[in-house]
C-alpha cells in the first residue's frame, strides 16, 4: 500500500468540508489523509481559516467516537466537535483517499492531571502532568486501549504512533520559566523518570533505581544551590559522561528504550493484523535524539514495521545527513518513512524543500508525508504537488 500522506487536523476539516479538502488531496497526488484521532493543547495559525485565523484546540481530547468498555482506569476524553460531526467516519466513508490516524499517545495534561500516579515523576516526587509514564500500567492500558478502539470502529489504513515515551523535561509546557541558563545536563536530569513503576521496574532489572534517584536529586539540589552556569559545551560533555559512569544512568536510559520497545510491540499485537502500524519516534533534532525518550530506532522499528521519522531540519543538505545516520541505526529493519514541512522553519524555499524530497528519494524513501495541511499557506500546500512529480520518477 503507497503512503504520500496529508496530516490533518478535525477542526480544519469541519471547517472546509471533508469532500472539499479531499478534492484537494486528490489533486496535489496523495492517496492518504492521516488524521489527528488524539490530541494535546496548542496556538494554531492557519493561514487559509475562514471562520478565524489562531485556533486553541480542546487539550488532550479524542476526535473520534471512543467505546470506554475497550479501556481501564484511564479513559479518553470526547472532543466536543463529535457533538456536532464525526469527522474520522466522514473521511473513511468518502473512500477516496485511504485513512491513516495519527495519535497522540502519552503526552496529555488532561488524563495525567487527573490521573497523577500515573505521570512522568522527577527526583523530587514532582509530578510532570504533560506525560503519562509508559511504565505505568493504566497509561499503557490506556495506549493500548486507544489503538484498538480507533482501529476496531473505523476502517482505517493504520495509525501513527507519537509519544509513545518519555518527554523531554524542556517541552514547551505552558510559559515553562527559569532564572537559570538551561543546558543538557541539567534538563537530562530534571527529565528522568523516577515514578514508583519506573523505580520498581528497573529495580527488577538489576538497577539500583532508588540510589539513582537520590544521586541524581543531590547533584541537582548541590548545582541549583550553587553559583554555576554549565556553558553548553561543558554541559554536553557532563551529560555523556554521567551516562558512562557507574551509577547506573546508562543502564537506566537503555531500561527505558525497552519499556517503550515493549509498549509499542504490545499495541502491534493487539490491533487488527491487516493495518499499518508506524512510530514517530520523536520530533527531538536530529531523529537520533529520540534515545532520550525511550526511543530505541531500530527496536521501534522491528516492533511496528515502520519508523515514520521527522526530518525537520534547516535545509536539504541536513536531511540528507539525518536520513544517513538513521538508516545506518535501522540496520535494515522495518520500513522507512518521511515526514517534511514544506514551509518555514526548515526551508527558504520551495528549491530547497524539492531538493530535500530527492535526497530522500534517492536514499530509498518512497513513503512521505507532509505537515501540516491546516498550518500551511496555500503556496506551500502547492509544493507538495511539485514533490509528487519528483517521488513518481523514483517509484
Amino acid at each position: 500500500m503507497s503512503y504520500r500522506a496529508i496530516y490533518t487536523y478535525a477542526w480544519d476539516l469541519a471547517e472546509a468540508g471533508v469532500g472539499r479538502a479531499m478534492d484537494q488531496f486528490l489533486r496535489l497526488g496523495l492517496d492518504t489523509v492521516t488524521y489527528a484521532g488524539s490530541y494535546h493543547a496548542g496556538k494554531f495559525l492557519r493561514p487559509h481559516g475562514r471562520t478565524g485565523k489562531v485556533y486553541f484546540p480542546q487539550d488532550g481530547t479524542v476526535y473520534f467516537h471512543a467505546d470506554h468498555a475497550r479501556y481501564g482506569a484511564i479513559k479518553p476524553v470526547a472532543n466536543y466537535l463529535l457533538k456536532e460531526c464525526d469527522i474520522l467516519r466522514e473521511l473513511t466513508d468518502d473512500k477516496r483517499l485511504a485513512v491513516n490516524v495519527w495519535l497522540v499517545l502519552l503526552h496529555n495534561t488532561l488524563l495525567g492531571s487527573a490521573h497523577p500516579d500515573s505521570a512522568v515523576t522527577n527526583a523530587f516526587g514532582d509530578k510532570y502532568i504533560y506525560n503519562l509514564c509508559p511504565s505505568a500500567p493504566a497509561a499503557r492500558a490506556y495506549a493500548v486501549g486507544l489503538c484498538k478502539d480507533v482501529t476496531e470502529s473505523y476502517d482505517v489504513s493504520g495509525i501513527s504512533l507519537e509519544t509513545p515515551g518519555f518527554l523531554p523535561y524542556a517541552h514547551g509546557y505552558h510559559h515553562e520559566f527559569a532564572l537559570n541558563t538551561p543546558n543538557r545536563w541539567l534538563d537530562g536530569m530534571l527529565g528522568l523518570c523516577f515514578c514508583d513503576h519506573c523505580v520498581k521496574g528497573a529495580s527488577k532489572a538489576g538497577i539500583d533505581a532508588a540510589r539513582l534517584k537520590a544521586e541524581v536529586a543531590r547533584d541537582v539540589s548541590d548545582y541549583l544551590g550553587s553559583d554555576v552556569d554549565y556553558p553548553a559545551d561543558m554541559a554536553e560533555a557532563f551529560w555523556h559522561a554521567d551516562m558512562l559512569d557507574d551509577n547506573g544512568l546508562g543502564a537506566f536510559l537503555r531500561w527505558r528504550m525497552s519499556v517503550v520497545t515493549s509498549l509499542i510491540a504490545e499495541i502491534r499485537a493487539g490491533v487488527r493484523q491487516d493495518i499499518n502500524v508506524a512510530v514517530i519516534p520523536s520530533v527531538a533534532r536530529p531523529t537520533s535524539g529520540a534515545w532520550y525518550e525511550g526511543s530505541d530506532l531500530k527496536g521501534q522499528a522491528e516492533a511496528a514495521g515502520i519508523i515514520e521519522a521527522c526530518f525537520y531540519e534547516p535545509g536539504a543538505q541536513r536531511v540528507k545527513a539525518d536520513l544517513f545516520d538513521i538508516k545506518r541505526r535501522l540496520r535494515g529493519k522495518g520500513k522507512l518513512r518521511g515526514i517534511l514541512r514544506p514551509a518555514y522553519p526548515d526551508f527558504t524555499g520551495e528549491a530547497e524543500f524539492l531538493t530535500a524530497i530527492e535526497a530522500l528519494a534517492s536514499g530509498g524513501v518512497n513513503e512521505f508525508a507532509f505537515y501540516n495541511w491546516g498550518h500551511l499557506r496555500e503556496a506551500n500546500v502547492g509544493r507538495i504537488a511539485k514533490a509528487m512529480k519528483i517521488l513518481d520518477g523514483y517509484a
